[in-house]
């Protein structure tokens, strides 16, 4: 059984935690808004309803508020880098973390709000489920 971190952090499917959210790599910047629209192990739709991902909007700022924030104090106060230089590399990191951030956001509402269901999993498992490929698709 895959722990609820290693889904998460995988950005794997909350119900079966196998199958993946996202057709594309978050460092690989090809079509980086892109989501299956279904499991392609088990099916779970990944827009239960128009706007589900609302929510992950709240996710995403909080964090990455708190983020930034502690980033560029250690920088600033603790390293004494410039206000500037502390900005500037803010500025990379985020550059380099945005989609991943946004998916990873995703994935963190979505695993709070859907159950997991251990019977899902053996059945992926034991390839008793028969599952039509997901196409996936820019929507929110």
């Amino acid at each position: 059984m895959p722990s609820v971190l290693s889904s998460i952090f995988g950005l794997k499917c909350p119900k079966c935690r196998k199958g993946d959210l996202f057709p594309t790599s978050s460092f690989g910047f090809d079509k980086p808004f892109m989501q299956f629209e279904h499991c392609p192990k088990c099916g779970n739709s990944y827009f239960p309803e128009p706007g589900f991902y609302y929510g992950a909007m709240f996710i995403s700022y909080i964090g990455s508020a708190f983020f930034c924030l502690g980033f560029v104090m250690l920088l600033h106060w603790v390293l004494e880098w410039s206000m500037a230089g502390s900005f500037a590399a803010l500025l990379a990191v985020a550059g380099l973390f945005f989609v991943w951030w946004f998916r990873f956001s995703r994935s963190v509402y979505f695993h709070l709000v859907s159950k997991y269901s251990a019977e899902t999993t053996r059945a992926v498992d034991a390839g008793e489920l028969t599952v039509t490929a997901p196409e996936p698709t820019s929507r929110n």
